[in-house]
């Protein structure tokens, strides 16, 4: 299986923008800078700023060293908004992640050791003056002001964390290391200790000589409160030579995020762009997979699976994607990611892995196209997740299919569950779980000019999906459905033929007129094997009918005579021939039974039935 969390492994050269986004950081020359990456949920972002992360690591700057360039100094930081939500203000925990940073880059020096504390007590101080201005003064002085200062000494054990009693020290002293700040005989300014704090932080970074670059993720997954605390907090620490910020995040969802925080306050949407466009110097979106991106992405996701299992060697794995990188470096000179590309990546003989790139690119235009997938990472992940556990699931039932099958059937119901739900719900045992409407709309598919049966609709996308190898319209569907009960509850019904039902099944198969053994085995079957026989000897048939002929109906025919409750049943049938297709001849075989009115009804009122057709009902209608 493979899991949806971000990562470095790079299969559709997202490590190309992850370069050139490191390469602005490293080019800013100590200057500030911010870069948004944006993108839809599961695009990809999470792994983009790992892989920029990964670029400016101690093993890349040695190695660019190496070549000459400039071994810039970088301390990373990664924040993660959403993990603090519910238990800690975002903004100030942010504070306290740069904090702690700075503290261990300063670790090994001594002489800038105390001024990294003494930022750390500057931003404990911060944090305090969040709960308020007439708090923090309460604190400070320990006389309480107004009703907040009677809120405080009820709860001061509960304000007497080291963080808290930092702030305070900082506001109490007035030595030299803290420069004046703050004392007792002057009020706090909460703007000028703000503005001291950035100049501190900023001034400790150059006497470092390091780049704090802060990667804030999963900003879009906060709710608006939480998002917003952290862009506050952004803004707070932006622009500081010797700084940069990589926020990731759906700009969508952050435009929301800032219509529910200044709800009421006529807020229109040009402002709630530029919330977010004022805090980003250089907006970057992750790149939306193509149609070529999508069937190497899907190739890979195959091939790592080989790999784990150890089906695929390490060395033909890593020669695999290298290939792959090379080649989507090479699609805009119209070279593509074919089947023919595909198959050099699997060794010879390998026929399981062949017949999988063969899926990948029958697959990645579906899923590329298809308006619930759109080449989303996330959930091609997902999907075959899913197509994988029903293929396991298939082992211990003793289930033999086909892994193609499975993927194809998962795709219907992924991208259009109605249509799916309702080709289940034709599958039943009485038909050995084949669905001649599905093997009638794969052939109506192949003409772009005909009209796709009922309950397929006019959809580019179903008509293309019935296209799609292999055709499921001559299969036992119920070993399929049976595994896809992860979707939806199936029930298939009984498959109840007794010996004399098998008989006369295969008897009906057989017939080409009517004669009185045939009818006598009618009556030795039974009203309900007979219903059951006949069901599943028109579905045999199948194949070979051409709606022309007498003698293709003669089964229904026959059974009905004998057992007229059969009648529903064959009605049922019938009614799903392709009225296009229709002649006189089977037609009026047909005429006089009841259980045919409703269907002549519906067919006469079809203005594509044949002229000799609505003639010969309505010749029959006067007699």
């Amino acid at each position: 299986m493979w899991h949806d969390n971000e990562t470095t492994v790079d299969y559709v050269n997202f490590r190309l923008v992850a370069k050139a986004c490191a390469e602005l950081i490293r080019d800013t020359g100590g200057e500030p800078i911010s870069i948004g990456i944006s993108g839809g949920w599961g695009a990809g972002k999470s792994s983009l700023v790992r892989m920029v992360a990964s670029e400016l690591s101690p093993e890349q700057a040695a190695r660019k060293k190496v070549e000459g360039a400039e071994n810039s100094k970088y301390v990373v930081v990664t924040f993660n908004p959403w993990l603090y939500q519910g238990f800690e203000d975002a903004r100030t925990a942010l504070l306290q992640t740069v904090g702690d940073a700075v503290l261990e880059a300063a670790a090994q020096n001594a002489g800038l050791l105390e001024k990294a504390k003494s930022l750390v007590k500057r931003i404990n101080f911060l944090r305090l003056a969040q709960l308020g201005g007439e708090v923090a003064a309460t604190l400070i002085t320990g006389v309480p002001v107004g009703l907040i200062g009677k809120v405080v000494e009820a709860s001061a054990d509960a304000l007497k964390s080291e963080s808290v009693k930092d702030g305070i020290a900082v506001a109490k002293d007035a030595s030299e290391a803290t420069k004046g700040l703050l004392n007792e005989a002057k009020p706090v300014s909460l703007p000028k200790e703000i503005q001291s704090f950035r100049e501190a932080l900023e001034d400790l970074l150059i006497e470092l000589d390091i780049t704090l670059v802060v990667f804030v993720d999963d900003l879009d997954r906060c709710l608006p409160k939480t998002a917003i605390s952290t862009l506050e907090a952004i803004r707070l620490l932006l622009f500081l030579r010797r700084s940069a910020f990589v926020i990731a995040a759906d700009d969508v969802f952050i435009r929301g995020a800032v219509r529910v925080h200044f709800a009421g306050t006529g807020l229109d949407d040009d402002v709630a762009t530029n919330y977010f466009d004022k805090l980003i110097q250089v907006p970057l979106r992750v790149p939306r997979l193509g149609s070529n991106e999508t069937k190497a992405y899907t190739a890979l996701l195959f091939l790592e699976r080989a790999h784990r299992s150890g089906q695929l060697d390490a060395m033909n794995f890593e020669k695999a994607k290298a290939s792959v990188e090379a080649r989507l470096r090479e699609t805009w000179t119209g070279k593509a990611v074919d089947l023919a590309f595909l198959e050099t990546l699997v060794p010879k003989g390998d026929t399981e892995l062949l017949g999988l790139m063969g899926l990948a690119e029958r697959l990645a235009p579906l899923l590329f196209s298809a308006s619930t997938v759109q080449a989303n990472p996330r959930l091609i992940k997902r999907f075959l997740n899913t197509v994988f556990l029903r293929k396991a699931l298939a082992k211990p039932q003793n289930i033999d299919v086909d892994v193609q099958v499975l993927a194809k059937w998962h795709l219907l119901e992924r991208c259009d569950e109605n249509t799916a739900n309702a080709l289940a719900e034709k599958v039943s045992a009485e038909s050995e779980g084949r669905v001649s409407i599905l093997h009638d709309a794969e052939v109506a598919s192949k003409d772009p000019e005909s009209t796709l049966p009922s309950p397929f609709g006019d959809k580019s996308f179903v008509r293309e999906w019935l296209q799609l190898e292999p055709l499921l319209g001559d299969m036992d569907m119920r070993p399929i459905l049976h595994l896809s009960r992860d979707s939806t509850v199936r029930d298939f019904g009984a498959d109840d033929l007794n010996t004399a039902g098998k008989a006369l099944r295969d008897a009906l198969v057989a017939a080409r007129n009517s004669n009185e053994t045939l009818k006598q085995q009618i009556r030795d079957a039974g009203e309900f094997q007979s219903g059951l026989a006949m069901a599943r000897a028109w579905e045999l048939r199948r194949s070979s009918r051409t709606w022309q002929k007498a003698e293709e109906v003669l089964m229904l025919v026959e059974v009905s005579r004998v057992h007229p409750s059969a009648g529903v049943r064959a009605a049922a049938l019938v009614s799903q021939a392709p009225i296009t297709q229709l002649a006189p001849g089977l037609v009026s075989a047909l005429m006089d039974f009841d259980w045919m009115k409703d269907v002549l009804s519906k067919w006469e009122k079809d203005d594509q039935l044949p002229q000799p057709v609505k003639r010969a009902i309505e010749n029959a209608r006067k007699k």
